[in-house]
């Protein structure tokens, strides 16, 4: 597996290798002690798995310590812009974004470490994605920031008039008043 820095410290692009052949292609999507071999040893227990169509913007989303979450996220079909923000005040990434495309085609995954909001557009007709969590879901630690804060101004990749957001994230706060902490 291949490992790309983002220059954010933990958050890191994975690429398994893939071996294909007439039939198709098999990779190893998941390994313990590959991972543990790369320094990324979260003890994964919950895998969640989202079913999107084109438009649609999840997040951004984050769970507070002592609840927070590690993921590891990619794509079984489709594409999503995958996208985080670090909240980690001590960090000097703190209030920025990144944003990769993760694909069934492509492979790739995201590790995000605690401390990052997360979220993801669905760029192809309609996506699946999968991720794992190294915390259980725990409500009353769940928070937001709104999508379209423009003080982040994050290029989700999708006309605005064509996104497609649940009720609970239309009423995300803005980072500003966002209540965190990491």
């Amino acid at each position: 597996m291949r490992q790309t820095e983002t220059g954010f410290a933990g958050l890191v692009v994975l690429e398994p290798r893939a071996f294909g052949d007439a039939r198709g292609h098999f990779f190893e999507s998941y390994n313990a002690q590959t991972l543990a071999r790369l320094g990324l040893n979260a003890a994964f227990v919950q895998d969640n798995q989202s079913f999107s169509t084109a438009g649609v913007v999840r997040g951004l989303h984050y769970q507070n310590a002592p609840y927070a979450q590690t993921k590891l996220v990619r794509a079984l079909s489709g594409r999503v812009l995958d996208v985080v923000v670090d909240l980690r005040r001590t960090e000097p990434t703190f209030g920025k974004w990144y944003s990769i495309e993760l694909s069934a085609e492509n492979k790739k995954q995201l590790y995000v470490p605690r401390g990052f909001a997360h979220g993801f557009s669905v760029l192809s007709e309609s996506a699946e994605i999968l991720y794992k969590c190294d915390n259980y879901y725990h409500k009353e630690s769940e928070g937001g920031l709104y999508y379209n804060d423009p003080v982040l101004a994050i290029e989700w990749g999708i006309e605005e008039a064509k996104v497609i957001l649940s009720e609970k994230d239309r009423v995300n706060p803005l980072l500003a008043k966002a209540n965190y902490n990491f």
